[in-house]
């Protein structure tokens, strides 16, 4: 018999339980439809640290469409933080959220502090966002804040 317990620490089981509400609202397969590039009115569901399957430091950013023909659909940001142009990608989307913290990049127990102060300043103010998602020279997703929209 095995002992599954350690999972329960291991893993976030709320998060598990609301991703398979999704997914069976969505039909079950993990197949959604792409979002095109574009902009969207959106609002930001996730924004947090975690680690790239190979372990790496990376941020990551849900946004939810509110609006439009891909209503409900999400968007992912993933942006791997080990050099420091990516963390400059970084500092300077999260500047663009409309929080008045002061986003500076000294360790990454700070930053992460920082990454999670931001993102309970942006749910309690109910910020929403116009945003840009495009796609660079070179193929890869790009996101722009063009305007922040108060509750």
């Amino acid at each position: 018999m095995s002992n599954w317990t350690k999972f329960d620490k291991e893993f976030d089981n709320e998060a598990l339980r609301d991703e398979v509400k999704e997914a069976a609202e969505n039909g079950g397969s993990g197949e959604y439809r792409e979002v095109p590039t574009g902009d969207y009115e959106v609002e930001i569901e996730k924004l947090e640290c975690t680690s790239s399957k190979k372990g790496d430091p990376m941020v990551t950013v849900w946004f939810n469409i509110l609006e439009g023909d891909f209503e409900g659909s999400k968007i992912f940001m993933n942006q791997l933080i080990t050099k420091g142009f990516q963390i400059h990608i970084v500092n300077e989307f999260l500047r663009s959220l409309g929080t008045d913290n002061n986003v500076e990049f000294k360790t990454f127990s700070q930053y992460e502090e920082l990454i999670n102060k931001i993102f309970d300043d942006l749910d309690s103010d109910g910020l929403e966002y116009r945003l840009k998602y495009g796609k660079s020279k070179k193929g890869y997703p790009t996101f722009e804040i063009k305007e922040v929209y108060d509750d």
